[in-house]
Order: structure tokens, then C-alpha cells, then sequence
């Protein structure tokens, strides 16, 4: 026999009410109330850096800071000594710094064709490297990518390449002058054929370095010789061209400096040569600064370029 136990609603009251006492009391304290503000504030307020991290932000920016600064004012050294050393013949830091700041007050200057300001030399040797540069480009890319996807070519053409190659970029100044006639185009000419080579090889290794699945995956498919260039090759070479563009560059800009002592004109290797024939050192000494700065510049925007396009396992 089931028995049903019946609770009379006034039995359950006085629990009732004294539970909603007890909720009122606590959400009335003023110290509870507080204490939930505070866990609130804590849960959304971010953590403030330690000391730790304070030491090791501090670390990281001086291991990035006073290695560069040891270097340089080694190399300052080195230079007072020297100069001190040679009697003076070679101008020492603070004498060099005096001329550059004289020198970079007016950088635009025209005084008449062989008299201008070291900006127009700058300026007209990158203009020369910019066009010998990019008529290289638009041979040496194509022709690595030609080179590099058909082994009958790239048989054909290593010995060329071979052979060519480590001639030196100035035993090529005199055949344009010879061809063109003109100092100008002869030293355009010189940028041309030593930037020409890093582009070909490099463009030619990352072709043959595409993985064979890729190829076998287009020949299923029966795409043309212009989608594997276009779809699957420039893709996956990319990082090979802009490292050899990258080597390019510079190998231009060395070459410029020593084709303009040579061809005269206006330009900062004509300048550096100019300076020398007044035996103006400290001009001598800035030039090559200058130089180095631009090279710099030149190297680091296009090593950021190829990075922003390199895999991950080419870099490694």
C-alpha cells in the first residue's frame, strides 16, 4: 500500500521567506557588493607586465642597439688612428662630417655639365643601373625559365653560361664602347651583361627545382606550355628569381661605380674619380659613404621583398 505525503502550502512558507531573506541580506551587503565589483574589474582589466618582461624587452632592445654602435664606433676608431698615424694626409672623422654636412646643404646643384651636386650624380648612376637592370630582366627571366624547362637547352646553354659568367663586367666596357659608340650606353651595356647571369641561373635552378608531381599533375590535366609557366612554374619560382634579382641589383650597383671612373660623365663613380684628380679626400671619403648607404638601402627593400614571397621550406 503506497502512502502519498501531502505538505500544506504553510508548511513550506517560513523556508520560503527565510531564503529570500537571506538572498536580500547578501546582495544588500556593501561588502559583498564591493568584493563583486573588484572580481569583475580583475577579470576585465589586462595584466600589467612584470618585471621580468620589463628585463627581457630591455634585453632584446639592446642586443638589437649596441652591437651595431660597437661597430660603428669601431670603425670611427680606426679611422682617427689612421689618420692620425698618416700625418693627416687622410682626413679624420670630424673634419669628413664638417665637409658632408657643407656638401649635403646643397646636393642639387648645377654649376655647369662637369660641376654638379652629389644628389644628379646619385640619381644618373641609378638611372643607368635602372635601365641596364631591367633590359637584363626582360632577357635573363624569360631565358631561365626556357633553360630550366627544357633539358636540351639547358644542356645547350651551360657551357655558354660557364664560359661567360666569371669574365669580369669592366673586360666587357671596351666592346661597348666599340658597339655604341658612346660612354653612356657603353657603361648601360656593362650593367647588362653583368646582371644578366644571377637572374638566368637562378630563375633556370628554381624551374628544374619545381617537384615532378606538379609537372605530372599538368600533363593529366593536358594544360599548354602557357598555363605551366603562368599556373604552376612562376609560382612556385618566384623565390628563385627575386634572390637572383636580388644578387642582380647589387652586382650592378658595384659594377656602375668603377664603368663611370672609366667613361667620365656625369654619375658618382665619375665623381669619386673627379674628386680624386683635385685631391679632395674628404669628398673621396664621402662618396664611398654614399655609395654604401644606397647599396644598403638597394639590398635590404629587395631582401624584404623576396621574403614577403618565399616559402617557408626555400628559406630553410
Amino acid at each position: 500500500m503506497v502512502s502519498a505525503v501531502f505538505h500544506s502550502p504553510l508548511d513550506a512558507a517560513p523556508v520560503v521567506a527565510q531564503n529570500a531573506m537571506n538572498n536580500v541580506a547578501i546582495s544588500a551587503s556593501p561588502a559583498s557588493a564591493r568584493s563583486q565589483k573588484q572580481s569583475k574589474a580583475e577579470t576585465t582589466a589586462s595584466p600589467a607586465p612584470s618585471s621580468r618582461d620589463w628585463a627581457a624587452l630591455s634585453r632584446s632592445f639592446w642586443m638589437a642597439v649596441l652591437p651595431p654602435l660597437c661597430g660603428l664606433g669601431l670603425l670611427i676608431g680606426l679611422w682617427a688612428v689612421v689618420s692620425t698615424t698618416t700625418g693627416g694626409s687622410i682626413p679624420n672623422p670630424v673634419e669628413t662630417w664638417k665637409q658632408a654636412l657643407e656638401i649635403f646643404s646643397n646636393p642639387f646643384y648645377r654649376n655647369g655639365p662637369n660641376d654638379q651636386g652629389v644628389g644628379w650624380n646619385v640619381l644618373m648612376s641609378l638611372e643607368r643601373v635602372a635601365v641596364g637592370f631591367g633590359m637584363a630582366a626582360l632577357v635573363g627571366i624569360p631565358a631561365g625559365f626556357v633553360i630550366g624547362r627544357f633539358n636540351f637547352l639547358s644542356r645547350m646553354f651551360n657551357p655558354l653560361i660557364s664560359l661567360l659568367r666569371p669574365v669580369s663586367p669592366l673586360a666587357w666596357l671596351p666592346i661597348g664602347l666599340l658597339v655604341f659608340k658612346g660612354a653612356n650606353p657603353a657603361a648601360i651595356w656593362t650593367i647588362f651583361i653583368c646582371s644578366i647571369w644571377p637572374m638566368i641561373i637562378n630563375t633556370a635552378v628554381g624551374v628544374q627545382r619545381v617537384p615532378q608531381d606538379y609537372m605530372n599533375v599538368a600533363r593529366v590535366l593536358n594544360l599548354s606550355e602557357w598555363k605551366i609557366a603562368t599556373k604552376i612554374l612562376f609560382p612556385a619560382v618566384l623565390p628563385y628569381m627575386l634572390t637572383g634579382v636580388r644578387l642582380a641589383v647589387g652586382t650592378a650597383w658595384l659594377v656602375i661605380v668603377a664603368a663611370e671612373m672609366l667613361t667620365g660623365g656625369v654619375g658618382i663613380g665619375f665623381w669619386v674619380w673627379d674628386e680624386w684628380n683635385n685631391l679632395n679626400v674628404k669628398n673621396i671619403i664621402i662618396a664611398i659613404f654614399v655609395i654604401g648607404i644606397v647599396g644598403l638601402v638597394l639590398e635590404f627593400a629587395l631582401i624584404k621583398l623576396a621574403t614577403a614571397f618565399t616559402f617557408e621550406e626555400v628559406k630553410t
